[in-house]
């Protein structure tokens, strides 16, 4: 009896992965006859499991059901899930963070102490920096709007802008992007003929009503680097396009996300969208990426700050 049981839990363990498994595959890894694994996929559906059989290939895969099956989990699994729920717990969704906690407490209570301290060691030696609380988005929210973005339905909701007032907007939505603590939606909007990005949470949506509509191809073909360049270019004071002598790919790793986007040019150049509070800050970030450039355009307050920073260089290699 306890051959079976341990035999059902390893069978258990290979149908939770993404792929459908043939009787002999599973009998070759269990050491016993495709009628045992007949009987064994009865036992499971006797549990519970919805255990769905391909006709003809004889095939075997875990579906979806009713309620949701304990999970097994090998090492690795269990530490990247653990370390995820922490994560989760101080979140940008919201009622994420106990629904987290729950989880986390379950999952902990069973880890073997092995992983229990290789999960201990890493959140111990871990500092989060830069946790300030930030805006909260509801989950029904995110489901709706992520709904909307994979049934290609025209979505309608009400949107507050950052200056105050209210508006309902329809758009076709794109993709969902997660930049730091906040969500943004990347869609076509319908009555301004054009692509906009909206904050999560400042939208309310409405009832769906359709149509579908066909997908068009995001700004830049991709709305992670869409977002970017509108969070880097459109929502500072200051903004200066400059031409790095140096390929795109070259200088990618100095260009952190929401410093800046950069827009390849050729082999040995491309330009650098950037934004900043103030000059000296465009100064300091146009100058961190550690290649020559040629200033293309910016306010007139910036040739003043790059001649002030030069001449404090300058001052302290004199002194």
């Amino acid at each position: 009896m306890a051959e079976t049981s341990a035999r059902l839990l390893t069978l258990l363990s290979l149908l939770q992965t993404p792929r459908e498994w043939s009787g002999a595959d599973l009998a070759a890894r269990l050491g016993v006859t495709t009628r045992t694994i007949r009987r064994d996929m009865g036992r499971l559906r006797d549990l519970g499991y919805p255990v769905h059989a391909t006709r003809g290939t004889a095939g075997y895969r875990l579906a979806s059901g009713a309620a949701m099956p304990p999970l097994l989990l090998d090492d690795e699994e269990a530490v990247a899930v653990v370390v995820g729920l922490r994560t989760a717990a101080d979140g940008s969704v919201r009622g994420s963070e106990e629904a987290s906690l729950r989880a986390l407490a379950k999952l902990e209570q069973v880890l073997p102490s092995r992983l229990r301290q290789r999960v201990n060691t890493l959140h111990g030696a871990t500092v989060r920096a830069g946790a300030e609380p930030g805006p909260t988005v509801s989950p029904e929210t995110l489901v709706a709007v992520a709904e909307a973005c994979r049934r290609r339905e025209r979505l309608r909701f009400d949107y507050t802008s950052p200056r105050g007032g209210s508006a309902v907007r329809t758009v076709e939505p794109h993709s969902l992007v997660s930049f730091g603590r906040r969500w943004y939606l990347v869609a076509f909007d319908v009555d301004r003929d054009d692509w906009r990005t909206f904050r999560v949470d400042r939208l309310a949506p409405r009832a769906f009503t359709g149509p579908r509509f066909a997908p068009r191809e995001p700004p830049r073909g991709d709305a992670a680097a869409y977002v970017s360049h509108q969070l880097s270019s459109r929502t500072w004071p200051f903004r200066a396009v400059v031409r790095l002598h140096a390929s795109s790919e070259d200088v990618a790793a100095s260009v952190w996300p929401g410093m800046g986007v950069l827009e390849a040019v050729d082999e040995r150049s491309c330009l650098f969208h950037v934004g900043a509070e103030t000059p000296s800050d465009l100064v300091w970030m146009i100058t961190s990426v550690q290649t020559d450039f040629t200033l293309v355009s910016g306010p007139p307050e910036l040739a003043g700050a790059f001649r002030a920073q030069a001449a404090r260089c300058t001052a302290a290699l004199d002194g």
